[in-house]
C-alpha cells in the first residue's frame, strides 16, 4: 500500500496558499492602511481637517491682535492679563454654529415625535396592508403626503411660534431662553390637545414629579413621551376600523373559494381586484384624509 503523506510532507505551495488564507481571515485593524483608505475613514478625516482649518481661521486673528499688543506695549499687557474680547465673541459664535447644526440634526426626531406625522404616517401604513398591495403606493409617495397633511395641520401652531418667538428673537426683543420658552407655549399646547390624560398621568407617575397646576408647568420630558404614546393609541384605532371592511372581504372570497373547493388557490389574490373596486367606489383616500385631518380639528 502506498503511504499518506504526513504533515510535514506538504509541498511548500501548499503551506504558503494555507497561511496565506488565515491571514486573510484576520479581523482588520481599525488603524490599518486598508481601513484608513475606506470611504468612511476619509470622509471623518476630512470633516475633522475642515472643522481644525475653520477653528484656526478663527482664532489667527485674535492671537495676531494680542501678540502685536505684546510687542508694543510688553508691560501693560503683562499687568493687565485681559483676554481679547473679539476672540471671545468669535469663539461664542463657534459655540452658537455648532448648537445649530444639532438642533438641525435633532429635525427628524422632532418631526415625528412632536407633530401628527406620527399618527398620519401608521394609519397610511395600515391602510396599505389591509389592500394588501405591498409595496403600492410606495414609500416615497405615502411619506411626501405625510409630510404635507403635517405642514397643514401644523400651519396654525407654527405661526404662532414665529408671530411670538420667532419674529422677536430675530428683532432683538427677546434673547434665547426667552424665545425658546415662548415658542414651547403653542407647541405645548398643540400635544396636550392630543394627549390622553392617563398616558401623561402614567409619566408624572414614574417619574415621581408632582402634578402641574397649570398646562404650563408640564415639562416636555413627560409630554413628548406621553403624546407619542397617545398618537399610537389613537393611530392603531384609526387601523382597525380601517381593516375590518377589508377583512370582510377576504372571508367572503375564502368562503366562496372553500365552497367551489378551490382550496389551493390562495383568496388573496382574487379578493385583490375586490377590495380595490371596493376603495375606488367609496372614494377611500378621501375618507382616510378627511379623517386624519378632522381628528387634529
Amino acid at each position: 500500500m502506498r503511504a499518506q503523506p504526513t504533515h510535514g510532507d506538504r509541498p511548500a505551495a501548499q503551506e504558503t496558499r494555507t497561511a496565506h488564507a488565515r491571514s486573510s481571515q484576520r479581523p482588520r485593524h481599525p488603524w490599518s492602511p486598508r481601513a484608513l483608505a475606506s470611504p468612511r475613514a476619509l470622509l471623518l478625516a476630512l470633516g475633522a481637517v475642515t472643522l481644525l482649518l475653520a477653528l484656526i481661521g478663527l482664532a489667527t486673528p485674535a492671537l495676531a491682535q494680542d501678540v502685536a499688543q505684546l510687542a508694543a506695549d510688553p508691560a501693560a499687557a503683562i499687568d493687565g492679563m485681559q483676554i481679547n474680547i473679539n476672540a471671545g465673541d468669535q469663539t461664542h459664535g463657534v459655540l452658537k454654529l455648532v448648537i445649530l447644526l444639532t438642533i438641525l440634526s435633532l429635525v427628524p426626531a422632532m418631526l415625528m415625535t412632536m407633530t401628527c406625522f406620527t399618527r398620519i404616517i401608521i394609519v397610511f401604513g395600515f391602510l396599505r396592508q389591509a389592500l394588501g398591495t405591498q409595496q403600492s403606493p410606495p414609500n416615497q409617495v405615502l411619506i411626501g403626503l405625510s409630510l404635507f397633511m403635517t405642514l397643514f395641520v401644523m400651519t396654525p401652531t407654527l405661526s404662532q411660534i414665529e408671530q411670538e418667538a420667532y419674529a422677536p428673537y430675530i428683532a432683538g426683543e427677546l434673547s434665547t431662553t426667552e424665545a425658546l420658552d415662548a415658542g414651547s407655549k403653542p407647541l405645548k399646547k398643540f400635544m396636550l390637545k392630543h394627549t390622553y390624560d392617563k398616558d401623561l398621568a402614567l409619566f408624572f407617575q414614574v417619574s415621581k414629579r408632582p402634578k402641574p397646576q397649570t398646562a404650563r408647568d408640564v415639562p416636555m420630558t413627560v409630554l413628548v413621551p406621553a403624546f407619542i404614546l397617545s398618537e399610537l393609541k389613537t393611530a392603531f384605532q384609526i387601523g382597525f376600523l380601517i381593516y375590518i371592511p377589508f377583512l370582510m372581504v377576504d372571508m367572503l372570497v375564502a368562503s366562496v373559494l372553500m365552497s367551489m373547493g378551490m382550496m389551493m388557490l390562495p383568496p388573496v389574490i382574487i379578493s385583490l381586484p375586490f377590495k380595490l373596486l371596493l376603495f375606488v367606489m367609496i372614494d377611500g383616500w378621501y375618507l382616510v384624509v378627511g379623517t386624519l385631518l378632522q381628528s387634529f380639528a
